[in-house]
């Protein structure tokens, strides 16, 4: 499955708020879109197993259109995760908030996650004064990350960022931002407990992939 690039009013609508899909406030529906026709059902054992696969179904595709990552992915974060000693969806958050898009969101630079990703794939991002363009790239501690000159000397986009970077002033406790200079720097390990997640909840995710 392709990462989706279609209307985000859709999907915030259907899923709820997600930060780091779009920076908008919009109100859920209801209902989801699209028929919402009930069907007596004689078997309720059915019907309460339809239930649970709905809810771990929707809580997988908050991560997936939050994170802006796709299915092949977020399976191969998950059995990565897996392999791992400690809580399978602690971990599995851990692993997707150190993907470099991610930082750049966290740090404020960027309003939104995909805003992010076109930052990196334009090659205005440096990691450890390195140009790199994939999205993907997982972060480790100590890595420093900022814009590259040719960037920097856009000084209607620097007065943006730092705008953006006053909005955006609460940073994680793994992250620190040097405000002059933009540049950011991984000083831990993620941990999810500090930082801002839409109600994902991680168990009906890993509970999901074990079905």
């Amino acid at each position: 499955m392709s990462r989706y690039t279609g209307p985000r009013l859709r999907i915030i609508r259907r899923l709820g708020i997600l930060s780091g899909l779009t920076s908008k406030e919009i109100k859920k529906r209801e209902q989801a879109p699209g028929p919402n026709i009930s069907v007596p059902r004689d078997n309720i054992q059915e019907i309460s197993t339809i239930k649970l696969y709905k809810d771990r179904l929707l809580e997988k595709q908050k991560l997936r259109f939050n994170y802006g990552i796709t299915e092949k992915q977020l399976i191969s974060y998950f059995y990565e995760a897996k392999r791992r000693r400690g809580r399978t969806g602690e971990i599995l958050f851990e692993i997707i908030e150190s993907r470099l898009d991610c930082i750049i969101f966290r740090l404020g630079l960027a309003t939104t996650i995909p805003t992010a990703r076109q930052l990196i794939t334009h090659g205005h991002i440096l990691v450890n004064n390195k140009k790199v363009n994939i999205p993907s790239f997982i972060c480790k501690v100590g890595d420093l990350i900022n814009f590259n000159d040719k960037y920097l000397s856009l000084n209607t986009v620097i007065q943006k960022v730092r705008a953006l970077k006053e909005i955006n002033n609460v940073l994680p406790s793994h992250l620190s931002l040097n405000k002059d200079t933009l540049t950011g720097k991984i000083l831990d390990i993620v941990n999810i407990n500090n930082i801002v997640i839409p109600e994902i909840d991680e168990v009906k995710i890993v509970e999901y992939y074990l079905r």
